[in-house]
C-alpha cells in the first residue's frame, strides 16, 4: 500500500471511529430515558445519519451495516429491517433507474432535452430558475415526488440538457442543473395538497381521526406563498451561489437540434408509449389500487426484454448502480425499525413533556410544535411525521391553546424542511438517476434547512397570523 493510500485510509477511519463513539455515547445517554431497545435504535440512527451526511464512506455501507447489526442483535425482525427491499418505493426507484438507462440508450433524452432547452433561456441563472420552477409546476400535474424526479432527471442528466448546453461531466453548471431539477420537483411541492405522499397521509389521517377534510384551495393559500414560491426562490439562490457557472453554449444545442436524426424514430416512440402508459398507471392508482412500484416494475419487464432494443443487453450488469438502491432500502428499513421499536413516539412524548409551552404565547407554542415535527422528520423520515404527530394533535391543541387545524397544518412546515437526503426518498431517487454526489446534495439540504429556519418559517408564521390561523 502506498503512503498516499495509507493516509487516505487513516483520514477515513478516524472520522468514522469518531462517529461510532458518538453513536455509542448517544445510545448510553438514551438508556437514561428510553428502554434498551429504543436506546440501541437511537445509537444506530445517529451513526447511519452521520455517515450518510458526511459521505466518509459510500452510501451503501451504512445500509449494509444496519442490516447486519439489527438482524444479528434482533433489535427488530428481519422482515422489518429488510422491508425496504419489498416496498413499492424501492422498486419505484429501480424503475426510475431502468427508465433512465432506456431513455439514454435509445437517445430519447436528446430529443426531449431539445424541447426543454427552448424553455430554459440563454443565461445560466435563467436555466436554473426555470428548471426549478418547471419542477414545481409539474407538481400540479404529477401527484408523486418520485414520479416527477423519474420524469425530469433523465432529461437533465447524462448527455441530455446539461451536455446540450455545453456543461461537461462534473462541472458546476451540470451539477447546478441537476440539483435544480431534483429540488424543484420536491421541496416546494409540499405546498400543493396532492403532490406528495406525506401531504395525502396528513389529509387522510386528519379526516380519519378528527372527521375534518382539508380543502385543496385552503391548503394552497396557507402554504404555497412561502413554502412553495419563496422556498423555490431560496433553492434557486442557493444553487446559483454554490454552483456558479458561465452562460450555456447554445451552439452545442443548435448543432444537435439541426441534425437529421432530430425527429423521434420508431424505437423512441415505442419507449415514449411505454413511459406514458406507466405514468398513466401511476396517476390512476386511486382507481386500480396497484402501487406505483409494481406498475413501474411491469414497465421494467417490457424495457428489459432481451431483444426489445430499449436497453443494453447487459443493462443490469453495466448500466445500473446498485449503491443507491441499498441506500434507499437502508433508509426505509431504518424508518421501519424506528417505528417497530417505538422510538419515534417515545421521543415525541418526551418532547411534549419538556417543551416550554406557555399559555397565551401562541407564536412560541406554534414554533415549538413545528420543532417537534422537524425533530420527528430527522429521527425517521418526512413521511413519518403525519403518522406520529397527527394522533397527538388533539392533546397538543389542548396543551398549547392552538386550534387542532393549526397543529395539523404545522406538520407541513416539518415535512417540507429536509435536513439531509436520507429523510426523503425522492432525493434518494434523484441521487441515483443523476449520479449526484451525496455530499453535494447534503450541502444544498443543509443550507436550505438553515435558511428555512431563520427566514422562511418566521415568514410563514407571519403569513399564518395574517390569515388568522393563531
Amino acid at each position: 500500500m502506498s503512503v498516499t493510500s495509507k493516509g487516505s485510509a487513516a483520514s477515513t477511519i478516524l472520522p468514522v471511529l469518531g462517529i461510532l463513539l458518538l453513536s455509542i455515547g448517544g445510545a448510553g445517554v438514551g438508556l437514561l430515558f428510553l428502554p434498551p431497545v429504543q436506546a440501541a435504535t437511537l445509537g444506530i440512527l445517529i451513526v447511519c445519519a452521520a455517515l450518510w451526511a458526511t459521505s466518509y464512506v459510500p452510501e451503501y455501507w451504512p445500509a449494509i451495516g444496519l442490516f447486519a447489526l439489527i438482524t444479528m442483535t434482533q433489535i427488530a425482525p428481519g422482515e422489518v429491517v429488510l422491508s425496504g427491499f419489498t416496498s413499492s418505493t424501492f422498486w419505484l426507484l429501480f424503475s426510475g433507474m431502468v427508465f433512465g438507462a432506456a431513455i439514454q440508450f435509445t437517445g430519447l433524452n436528446h430529443k426531449l432535452a431539445g424541447v426543454l432547452i427552448q424553455l430554459l433561456g440563454k443565461r445560466y441563472r435563467s436555466v436554473i430558475a426555470r428548471t426549478t420552477l418547471f419542477g414545481l409546476l409539474l407538481a400540479f400535474l404529477i401527484p408523486s415526488g418520485i414520479g416527477r424526479v423519474v420524469l425530469l432527471i433523465p432529461i437533465a442528466v447524462a448527455v441530455a440538457v446539461a451536455d446540450q448546453l455545453g456543461y461537461v461531466e462534473n462541472s458546476k453548471g451540470r451539477y447546478g442543473i441537476l440539483l435544480a431539477a431534483a429540488f424543484g420537483t420536491f421541496l416546494p411541492t409540499f405546498s400543493i395538497l396532492p403532490a406528495n405522499a406525506p401531504n395525502m397521509l396528513l389529509s387522510g389521517m386528519n379526516e380519519a381521526l378528527y372527521g375534518a377534510s382539508i380543502s385543496y384551495w385552503d391548503y394552497l393559500v396557507l402554504h404555497f406563498p412561502v413554502l412553495g414560491l419563496a422556498k423555490a426562490g431560496v433553492i434557486i439562490l442557493v444553487i446559483l451561489w454554490l454552483f456558479p457557472a458561465p452562460d450555456p453554449d447554445h451552439s452545442v444545442a443548435q448543432e444537435r437540434t439541426e441534425r437529421p436524426d432530430a425527429k423521434l424514430n420508431a424505437k423512441e416512440k415505442q419507449l415514449l408509449f411505454v413511459l406514458v402508459a406507466c405514468f398513466i398507471g401511476w396517476f390512476t392508482d386511486s382507481l386500480h389500487h396497484v402501487a406505483p412500484g409494481w406498475v413501474g416494475l411491469l414497465a421494467c419487464a417490457v424495457l428489459l426484454w432481451p431483444n426489445g432494443g430499449f436497453t443494453h443487453k447487459q443493462c443490469l450488469n453495466q448500466d445500473l448502480n446498485y449503491g443507491p438502491l441499498f441506500f434507499a432500502a437502508g433508509v426505509i428499513g431504518l424508518g421501519a425499525t424506528i417505528a417497530y421499536t417505538g422510538l419515534g413516539e417515545s421521543m415525541v412524548h418526551a418532547l411534549t413533556q419538556v417543551a416550554p409551552f406557555s399559555e397565551g404565547a401562541q407564536l412560541m407554542n406554534l414554533a415549538l410544535v413545528t420543532g417537534i415535527s422537524l425533530f420527528v422528520g430527522i429521527i425517521a423520515n418526512v413521511a413519518s411525521i403525519p403518522a406520529i404527530v397527527s394522533p397527538l394533535a388533539a392533546d397538543l391543541a389542548q396543551i398549547t391553546g392552538l386550534s387542532n387545524s393549526a397543529i395539523i397544518m404545522s406538520e407541513v412546515m416539518g415535512f417540507s424542511t429536509v435536513l439531509l437526503p436520507y429523510q426523503a426518498p425522492p432525493l434518494v431517487t434523484a441521487i441515483a438517476l443523476g449520479k449526484l454526489p451525496l455530499g453535494l446534495v447534503s450541502k444544498v439540504c443543509l443550507i436550505t434547512f438553515a435558511i428555512t429556519l431563520v427566514i422562511l418559517l418566521p415568514l410563514n408564521f407571519m403569513w399564518w397570523h395574517i390569515l388568522g390561523m393563531y
